[in-house]
């Protein structure tokens, strides 16, 4: 790979990195609530993704059994994101993102129990340091529990769907899992808005959101969801694992500072927020950085026998 081309590919990253950590910011700009929310971000994804179908005349079978199991990870996404765009609601996008960091962490405990591996005392110890971060903001931010809740709840789902996927990918193209989630989510949002209109929206349901609303949920589904997704599966080819899965764990940091940014003092938090952020951040970046460092040595180690 030339070095021109290197550049350009960890600058692309980062700009999805970026896309993504403006997701809870744009669950704030558009005015419908969380779950309507949703509804209109995965119609758009799956429509956008089926006209691409369509037009390139792939086909999209996929074993009845297989796409109960990926249906079924769709509607895990689809309350994925309820929990996401409600934490931001509750509380603020910096409070929800904060949550959001711990998700590497759920991943990392989730991946050996799925895949019968024992747990790391390392993991354990990481997995300690990251609680310890959220009491920290816990303590400073007593006023946003229930986001931080939210949000850490939603950080493990993700988790869940993202070890899930790691074994769907295998079998199947990443396009077509993401528009059969993607389906699934919106099924499932769908089943939700009755239930919600009558329990928890007595005043009605908003499915008819304002010509503002409808140019962030574009940029939601089309931008955040189809785009981000198809470029990163593209510079995954091109770039290592261990350095993709380190620059997502920035995502917090880039959407914490663009909320600052862009909403100014309702996202300014204490000093003690920004603490127990940093702690659960520097514990998400330390784990891949020693898993790196392992495997290296193995390498090493075993060039030496050899």
């Amino acid at each position: 790979m030339q070095p021109e081309s290197t550049v350009k590919d960890y600058l692309m990253l980062h700009f999805i990195v970026l896309i993504w950590g403006f997701t809870a910011i744009l669950g704030l700009l558009i005015s419908i609530p969380s779950l309507e929310i949703v509804f209109y971000r995965t119609l758009i994804a799956t429509l956008i993704l089926g006209l691409i179908f369509m037009w390139k005349k792939t086909s999209i079978r996929v074993p009845q059994k297989e796409l109960t199991k990926i249906i079924g990870t769709g509607f895990i996404i689809s309350l994925h994101w309820l929990l996401f765009f409600g934490a931001a609601r509750v509380s603020t996008a910096s409070v929800c993102l904060a949550g959001m960091a711990t998700t590497s962490l759920w991943t990392a405990f989730l991946e050996p129990l799925v895949n019968k591996k024992k747990i790391k005392g390392f993991e354990i110890f990481l997995g300690l340091l990251v609680i310890g971060g959220l009491y920290v903001i816990f303590r400073f931010e007593l006023n946003y529990w229930l986001g931080l809740l939210m949000a850490v709840a939603s950080a493990f789902l993700s988790a869940v769907f993202t070890v899930i996927n790691g074994r769907l990918t295998n079998r199947h193209s990443p396009y077509i899992l993401t528009f059969y989630e993607m389906l699934g989510a919106f099924v499932f949002s769908a089943f939700l808005l009755p239930f919600y209109g009558y329990f928890f929206a007595p005043e009605g349901l908003q499915l008819v959101p304002s010509s503002m609303d409808w140019l962030w949920l574009l940029l939601l589904g089309g931008v955040c969801t189809v785009y981000a997704f198809s470029v990163s599966v593209e510079l995954m080819r091109r770039i290592t694992a261990f350095a993709v899965n380190l620059t997502i764990n920035l995502e917090p940091v880039y959407g914490i500072i663009l909320a600052v940014l862009i909403f100014g003092e309702k996202e300014q938090m204490t000093g003690g927020f920004y603490l127990g952020t940093l702690i659960i951040l520097l514990s998400v970046l330390i784990y891949p950085v020693y898993n790196y460092y392992l495997r290296r040595k193995a390498k090493g180690n075993n060039l030496l026998r050899a």
